[in-house]
């Protein structure tokens, strides 16, 4: 992972934090591999929440492939 790479990731997620906030969650950022493997954590609200895999892909996931090419895919982490 390049610090480059972990840095892009890190301001893409600030564009959809607010609306993870509004629901009383937030996503932290844990790792970037080298294959374009996306590590992050739920908190808050976002942690326990029966939608969470719905709101990792269809909403993290999805804008970050959007928004960074060599992203493949986005995994919670504990």
């Amino acid at each position: 992972m390049t610090n480059q790479m972990f840095e892009k990731v890190q301001e893409a997620l600030e564009t959809i934090r607010p609306y993870l906030m509004a629901d009383g969650g937030d996503v932290e950022l844990v790792n970037v591999s080298d294959e374009g493997i996306v590590e992050v954590r739920l908190t808050g609200a976002c942690s326990d929440c029966p939608m969470s895999q719905m709101t990792l892909r269809a909403g993290v996931e999805r804008a970050l492939i959007r928004e960074i090419p060599g992203i493949r895919r986005v995994e919670a982490v504990n």
